[in-house]
């Protein structure tokens, strides 16, 4: 499996230039988080189990196909949750549990600040959503704590990457897929990624 995995759609590419841009009011960023997040989640699902189930049409009885999976939305606190929406679009039966991480700006490193997992894992898939993926330390404790959890099959979904954070998160977790919007050059001497698009959270909720 390649990793990262990369959207090469045209809409994908088209929204996410209008993300970038500096000028983007709060409430078109929300919609474009939202509506790159549904493509991504369509790109990163295809490999969900089914089973049969025989459905009654107006015309006849055939056999359709439904997901046997059960799945977890899992935003990182705050910027994730703008990509939930555009996620439960597509998966409405989806739970969502919240992890909250901050990054501490003097190490750079994560601190967890709210988690209320259950003790037994509810789901079998967890999609864990972040528009960056910059140094990659939310990313890596994010997924430790599903593991710790007993989730097997976990999935990175972002949309912007840098080399920095992918690397880390390969380092620590190669078996996870990450699907990203685009990867991004680099980061900057403050952690932010670059040419990037600003502070994800604070764009999303106009407190930038």
């Amino acid at each position: 499996m390649a990793n990262p995995i990369v959207s090469t759609h045209p809409l994908v590419a088209h929204k996410l230039t209008i993300l970038r841009d500096k000028n983007t009011e709060p409430k078109k960023f929300r919609e474009l988080i939202r509506e790159i997040a549904t493509l991504l989640t369509y790109e990163a699902t295809q490999d969900l189990q089914t089973q049969v189930k025989q459905v009654t049409t107006p015309l006849t009885t055939t056999q359709g196909q439904v997901i046997k999976e059960n799945i977890g939305l899992v935003p990182i606190l705050r910027a994730g949750l703008g990509m939930v929406q555009g996620v439960w679009g597509l998966v409405p039966s989806a739970e969502v549990w919240h992890i909250g991480l901050y990054r501490d700006e003097k190490t750079l490193k994560p601190v967890e600040y709210y988690n209320k997992l259950p003790v037994e894992p509810t789901v079998s898939v967890c999609l864990i959503l972040d528009p960056m993926l910059a140094t990659g330390g939310s990313a890596v404790a994010t997924v430790d704590i599903l593991k710790r959890w007993g989730v097997k099959n976990i999935k990175f979904i972002g949309i912007l990457g840098a080399p920095e954070g992918i690397a880390r998160l390969m380092e620590h977790h190669p078996e996870v897929p990450i699907h990203l919007a685009a990867v991004d050059e680099k980061l900057n001497e403050f952690g932010y990624i670059l040419p990037g698009l600003g502070d994800a959270g604070d764009r999303q909720f106009g407190t930038g």
